[in-house]
């Protein structure tokens, strides 16, 4: 047989496949992606929002702190910080169970959810007794870096659900 005369020619390979368009499951994949990320975003935008009086309160409570390490003057501090608690826990608890709240029952009240009851302690009961006390008395038997620490405590810790 002669080689010429047979019309022979060179191997035709497809195309190779490009990545363009994608297949459909690839966009699925880059669907969800996208839905998964909103989702986050807009839990974490929530929880950004829920958490904006705490941090509020935690800035406050700062500038108090601040500000008795300047003045010393332990009854303004415990006026203050009775306000500051009372507004902070409106923020996150119904009007109903806090606003009525005074005494031990006001203190029983913020120390649930807490990992220890702060303010059954001396420097947590003295929340009740600080703002009506003489300025010019003797504030010896007054922890006030324990009543602080308390108030920064129940701040920070979120309230549990009571019901």
């Amino acid at each position: 047989m002669n080689d010429d005369a047979l019309p022979l020619r060179d191997l035709q390979l497809p195309e190779t496949v490009g990545w363009w368009p994608l297949a459909p499951g690839w966009w699925v994949l880059i669907a969800l992606f996208v839905i998964g990320c909103a989702y986050l975003a807009w839990r974490w935008s929530r929880a950004w929002r829920f958490n904006a009086p705490r941090r509020y309160a935690l800035r406050e409570l700062s500038k108090l702190e601040a500000a008795y390490l300047e003045h010393r003057n332990p009854v303004t501090l415990g006026k203050q910080l009775s306000e500051l608690l009372r507004r902070g826990m409106l923020a996150y608890a119904p009007r109903a169970d806090v606003a009525g709240l005074t005494g031990d029952a006001w203190l029983a009240w913020l120390d649930q959810g807490m990992p220890l009851p702060y303010f059954h302690t001396e420097g947590g009961k003295s929340l009740l007794t600080l703002p009506y006390r003489d300025p010019d008395g003797d504030f010896s038997d007054t922890d006030i870096g324990a009543l602080v620490s308390a108030v920064r405590m129940r701040l920070s810790i979120p309230l549990r659900e009571t019901a």
